[in-house]
């Protein structure tokens, strides 16, 4: 960690909060990062990372020779409908390429060292150890302030997406983003869902197409969506939450590949915003390797409750060896280093 993370992530959400509020509508120019920089207290380095991330989020836009400038766009009851434009054809996605030398040694210290747990059969949502160090990842690494309790571990998205219908309840109208990964809507309608198909447009799901919906519970993958690669503007991600918000419904954040982000931060997450509305999704077939069948969803509290009734007498579908070894990865750092590996290949390999 930095030693300026705290103060640069603290300016970030202050200016963002400004932004997102209406102090700086779009097109707005921002104070100086020599202003800001003194307003805080900090240095000018300090505030250059914080209005960095501002841009990378999509809350400004940096103009040369001229300044910072506000690029939140907010839409009131979205009225209009965005322009829809060609998307781009699908790509692959970009992959894990995990060095087995790493897996391999891992594999080998936890079978010397767990054999008090291997034996143990694994509690519903997981083992404890994996959902604490997972918790500490998220909140380091992602903005997502959770109880290791919230973390519910399952053997890849699609399992999860299963569960979600026995959350949330059959009787909801469904909503995925067209075109998405053709699982999350086989899957929701074989569960008995209503879904919708929301046409994408370059920014996220067209808001007239959002507004008309009769959905309470919207699909989203607001980084890349498969296979349009489509990346939600940080406007769009806050229409998605108001749109949350004023339907009591609810958000399910699949994060698939956002941890690959070229940008010196992985993309904001929704949840990190509103944790009583969105559910949020992670893989590691991913960013380690597809023939790893794990994932986890991360619940807002109120959902626990219902959690334990509905899918809580449900065994965890991960060997608790792949747990253990998913634990030693993430707590030793070896995850992390492997992500910004491929973060700096990946960048290297833009044009």
């Amino acid at each position: 960690m930095r030693p300026d993370e705290t103060a640069y992530r603290r300016i970030y959400g202050d200016l963002r909060d400004k932004i997102v509020a209406g102090d700086w509508p779009a097109g707005a120019r921002l104070p100086s990062k020599r202003q800001t920089a003194a307003d805080y207290g900090v240095s000018v380095i300090t505030a250059e990372h914080a209005y960095s991330l501002l841009c990378d989020e999509g809350y400004a836009e940096a103009r040369e020779r001229s300044g910072t400038y506000a690029a939140y766009r907010p839409k009131d009851r979205f009225p209009v409908g965005e322009t829809r434009e060609a998307l781009p054809p699908a790509q692959p996605h970009a992959g894990g390429d995990f060095p087995y030398s790493v897996y391999a040694k891992t594999v080998r210290r936890v079978l010397a060292d767990y054999e008090g747990i291997l034996y143990e059969k694994s509690p519903a949502g997981g083992l404890p150890l994996l959902r604490r160090t997972l918790a500490d990842y998220l909140a380091r690494s992602r903005g997502i302030r959770t109880d290791p309790e919230n973390i519910l571990i399952g053997s890849g998205s699609e399992y999860l997406y299963t569960l979600i219908p026995m959350l949330l309840g059959r009787g909801r109208v469904f909503a995925v983003e067209s075109p998405s990964y053709g699982q999350i809507l086989r899957i929701y309608r074989a569960s008995g869902i209503l879904c919708e198909e929301l046409p994408l447009s370059k920014n996220g799901i067209d808001s007239a197409a959002l507004e008309a919906s009769r959905a309470e519970v919207l699909h989203i993958t607001p980084y890349r969506s498969y296979p349009s690669m489509v990346t939600a503007s940080a406007s769009k991600r806050h229409e998605y939450l108001s749109w949350a918000e004023e339907r009591g419904g609810f958000l399910i954040e699949d994060d698939v590949e956002s941890e690959f982000s070229p940008r010196s931060r992985p993309t904001e997450t929704l949840f990190s915003l509103d944790s009583e509305r969105v559910i949020y999704l992670n893989t590691f077939s991913k960013t380690l390797f597809p023939s790893l069948r794990a994932a986890y969803m991360v619940l807002p509290s109120a959902l626990l409750p219902v959690c334990r009734e509905t899918v809580g007498h449900l065994s965890c579908t991960v060997p608790v060896l792949e747990q253990c070894v998913l634990a030693e990865l993430i707590g030793r750092g070896d995850f992390e280093r492997h992500l910004n590996r491929m973060r700096r290949r990946l960048g290297r390999s833009k044009p």
